[in-house]
């Protein structure tokens, strides 16, 4: 089965985020989308991201919207990210 069937209908919030782990989030949420770019133009594109930890070794471990949780390893060769109108368009 795709992820697509367990994803979330309704758009979340950080509030709908449960950490059990150790691990410190960053809020994000004012990002409408966060892109990574690999060698060789490969792309991994996050709509409605919300939380962001960043790994000792430089990995992302990102919750968005949707429920989903993504981990992007140290690699990549860009990053860039929109903001939501009105957001800041940096917020660490």
């Amino acid at each position: 089965m795709s992820i697509a069937n367990y994803v979330s209908v309704s758009k979340l919030t950080i509030d709908d985020f449960i950490n059990e782990s150790k691990l410190s989030f960053t809020d994000i949420s004012t990002e409408a989308v966060r892109r990574y770019r690999f060698k060789g133009n490969e792309i991994v594109e996050i709509p409605g991201p919300l939380l962001l930890n960043v790994s000792r070794t430089g990995g992302h471990r990102i919750f968005d919207e949707n429920g989903v949780s993504h981990y992007i390893p140290k690699g990549w060769i860009e990053l860039s990210w929109v903001a939501k109108i009105g957001e800041a368009n940096f917020v660490k």
